[in-house]
């Protein structure tokens, strides 16, 4: 092709106004084309020291991040919609992405791939994650039990988890308590107004990740009548970091569902402990089932 018509392969200057697109990007060793990052970045650590800080979530460095002169800024969700605008009224090139599913995770890292002329690699790395989020369900295909799961993203209001949280519960072996919740997109649409009814529903396990601020396990077991959980009667409460599982990129098909498998398979153990140092015949409850639960427990 003759040198007049040549063009730049991908964009050169990338703002990421979320972190899981600074993280695929050095994970494909692009990270000299990001300009700008988010404010929330933790992965990679070294992103912070090597990169401008120019937004949060809702909110963005409109200035600053024209003067760093961006080719393609990269965002997410209707959040970000606003910013988006702004910064195409002033003659940005901007993707937002909405990935709310593994599938879509797995699509916008493909995208993001492509888009720096990384597909080789990129596939390379996305089966990988595939091979791994394998052995992951096997393994849990082969524990005892499923446990319910009540994952809470937020606390005042209940917020139960998102669509990708809930997919990598089931990987991990157990099953969300709120998984009809999971398929709205929208935080407002995931409130559960009533605490009562995730008493009703009788978690196994209540893992948070409070976006923003630290889980606070001894909070959740003084609510109102939440002793009758039977995870709160046996501590079975967890944090995983929200940079690990409410990031939809890299970080929550690794770390994230790593963490809730381990969570699960601890659980199946001292499920088994207790199984054991109990008198009478071995447990023969079905899968799912809660063995020390009162009779007429609501399940759903």
């Amino acid at each position: 092709m003759p040198e007049r018509f040549a063009y730049p392969h991908g964009p050169q200057r990338i703002v990421c106004m979320t972190e899981e697109t600074t993280e695929w990007l050095y994970l494909l060793g692009q990270e000299q084309r990001i300009v700008g990052i988010s404010g929330y970045t933790v992965r990679p650590s070294r992103a912070r020291q090597e990169k401008p800080r120019v937004s949060a979530f809702t909110s963005a460095k409109i200035e600053q991040i024209l003067a760093l002169q961006p080719d393609c800024v990269l965002g997410f969700s209707d959040m970000q919609a606003d910013i988006a605008a702004t910064l195409i009224r002033h003659g940005v090139q901007v993707t937002i992405f909405n990935q709310r599913s593994v599938a879509e995770i797995f699509s916008m890292m493909a995208q993001v791939a492509a888009m720096v002329g990384q597909v080789e690699r990129g596939r390379a790395l996305i089966e990988g994650m595939h091979r791994q989020l394998g052995a992951i369900a096997d393994a849990a295909a082969r524990l005892p039990r499923r446990p319910r799961v009540y994952f809470e993203e937020w606390d005042q209001p209940h917020i139960s988890a998102i669509r990708w949280v809930s997919e990598l519960i089931g990987i991990a072996g157990g099953d969300d308590c709120f998984a009809e919740l999971a398929a709205q997109p929208l935080g407002k649409q995931r409130i559960i107004a009533d605490g009562q009814e995730i008493v009703r529903r009788n978690p196994d396990i209540i893992m948070g990740s409070w976006c923003g601020k630290k889980f606070r396990p001894e909070r959740v077991a003084a609510r109102e009548g939440w002793q009758e959980i039977s995870a709160v009667r046996h501590g079975q409460l967890f944090e995983i970091k929200s940079a690990d599982i409410l990031q939809p990129g890299p970080a929550a098909l690794t770390d994230g569902v790593a963490q809730l498998h381990r969570i699960v398979v601890e659980w199946n153990a001292h499920q088994a402990a207790v199984a054991q140092a109990e008198p009478g015949p071995p447990h023969t409850r079905p899968m799912g089932a809660d063995h020390d639960e009162p009779s007429g427990r609501h399940h759903v």
